[in-house]
């Protein structure tokens, strides 16, 4: 993921300058507004996410800003979410009224290896090549996942392709199942084969059997599902009076096929090849995960009597 924001390293200054300017308390979420607009970031910069969805590129750059300074003493978080200059940042500031030099903010950022290294009596390791990135370490870790996931993803489409039709009409369903489908297992029932009349599985929603799902789950390597397949799965949905229908490929849809489902939004759902490896490595089906722990101060422990 490559990104036009900044880099943390460079909104260092920025936020030390603010911190200053302010000198007490500055709620994190005011210096996360007010860096973005000192270094000018436009709103398609400001809208830039994690690969997680779960915070700003910026916010999360600016936090890490902020890390470094708490680390070489020139600011603090006395407060959950407020950020603050120290007498440290002041007297640092008040000596560069200049710019700081490239070497000066790599002099704050960097971690020194000597400090670790000093007490096993042990030589430094050389500078780690991961710190002249412009990534947070979070967005490090988060890329490396999404790097990861997508090697996953082009391993299972491969297998699948690999596979026959019948695996993959029943990994559909254990797929639907995970995420939820159908009162038990066995109420995913596949029916694909010769005169299946475009319909590979049934899910009975409810355990009488009153409200079903039809699955087609279309398994092609190159060409994509178009709108004659799409409207024949509708077609073959009427044909049952039913008003539910997940058409699953390892394909894509093409703009006229998605087009018509969109016009039949309520009885078609189109998964294709990328969303639903995605759907597998999120439900765990045909894959198995691996848990890091990542460490990060639990605020409310500190702040009890």
């Amino acid at each position: 993921m490559s990104s036009s924001v900044p880099s943390f390293t460079q909104f260092i200054e920025p936020l030390l300058r603010y911190l200053a300017d302010n000198g007490g308390l500055v709620r994190a979420g005011e210096c996360h507004d007010a860096v973005a607009d000192i270094v000018g970031l436009t709103d398609e910069q400001r809208a830039e996410v994690l690969p997680s969805g779960n915070q700003h590129v910026y916010k999360n750059r600016i936090g890490w800003a902020q890390d470094r300074l708490k680390r070489r003493g020139l600011s603090a978080s006395p407060k959950r979410s407020y950020w603050q200059i120290t007498a440290a940042g002041l007297d640092y500031v008040n000596k560069h009224a200049n710019p700081l030099t490239e070497e000066e903010t790599k002099a704050i950022w960097q971690r020194d290896p000597r400090q670790r290294h000093a007490k096993m009596g042990t030589a430094p390791d050389p500078i780690d090549p991961l710190l002249d990135e412009h990534e947070s370490p979070l967005e490090r870790i988060e890329k490396a996942i999404e790097d990861l996931n997508d090697s996953v993803s082009a391993e299972l489409l491969g297998l699948i392709l690999d596979g026959t039709p019948t695996f993959f009409e029943n990994l559909v369903l254990d797929l639907l199942h995970a995420m939820g489908y159908g009162a038990s297992r066995a109420k995913l029932v596949r029916v694909g084969g010769s005169g299946d009349g475009g319909i590979d599985g049934i899910i009975s929603l409810d355990k009488l059997g009153l409200e079903k799902v039809y699955v087609q789950a279309k398994r092609w390597r190159d060409n994509s599902v178009g709108r004659p397949q799409v409207q024949s799965f509708f077609g073959a949905l009427a044909g049952r009076k039913a008003s539910k229908g997940v058409f699953i490929t390892t394909a894509k849809f093409t703009r006229e096929a998605e087009e018509f489902a969109g016009a039949v939004s309520d009885s078609i759902v189109l998964v294709d090849g990328e969303r639903l490896t995605e759907l597998m490595i999120e439900h765990g089906v045909g894959v198995s995960h691996k848990h890091y722990r990542v460490a990060r101060v639990d605020t409310d422990y500190f702040e009890g009597e």
